[in-house]
């Protein structure tokens, strides 16, 4: 019975230690999908025209805050929202490395859009990455108006803050987490 009185004091003071940590994921996630819809009006403010780019998407995926530095090497990452058909459907992650001439900080958002279900399927099953090849749109008024999907997928960026100086190469990794 002592024994089974330890475990169970043991058991009670990891549930305490944990029940924190889960309470400030939550708020964590519950901070990135607010952040999320602000981002989203802020990307429609810019570009009116990008209204009909959400609601007629298959998918899209917005990261409100995705952070970038570099010296020589550089990194970004960010969390985000996947919505399809205009439903959240999960959380995102982007990882993103580069290597070449880059120095400074920048703080930016990033819509990524899907064309058809299979796209966004391929997004959802963490078998999607751009390759140095892959370019973003910088979003200012009109800007999507001519822009095409390109292998199933539209970017634009919005630059928030700091300065980056980059002639790099890299890529963009990202994976998705289920609601």
């Amino acid at each position: 019975m002592k024994n089974l009185n330890i475990i169970w004091v043991i058991v009670m003071a990891c549930v305490l230690n944990i029940t924190p940590i889960l309470g400030q994921s939550t708020a964590k996630k519950n901070k990135i999908i607010a952040d999320s819809h602000t981002a989203k009006a802020e990307f429609i403010k810019s570009d009116p025209l990008m209204k009909g780019l959400f609601e007629k998407a298959s998918g899209y995926v917005i990261f409100p805050n995705v952070g970038k530095a570099g010296l020589g090497i550089g990194g970004a990452a960010g969390n985000g929202v996947v919505y399809e058909h205009n439903k959240m459907v999960g959380m995102a992650k982007l990882s993103q490395l580069s290597i070449g001439f880059q120095a400074g900080g920048q703080a930016y958002r990033e819509v990524i859009f899907f064309e058809t279900k299979k796209d966004l399927e391929r997004f959802k099953d963490s078998r999607f990455e751009f390759s140095a090849q892959a370019s973003a749109v910088a979003v200012t008024e009109g800007a999507s108006a001519n822009v095409k999907y390109t292998e199933g997928v539209m970017v634009f960026t919005m630059q928030k803050g700091g300065l980056m100086y980059e002639a790099s190469i890299g890529g963009q990794k990202f994976k998705f987490n289920k609601m």
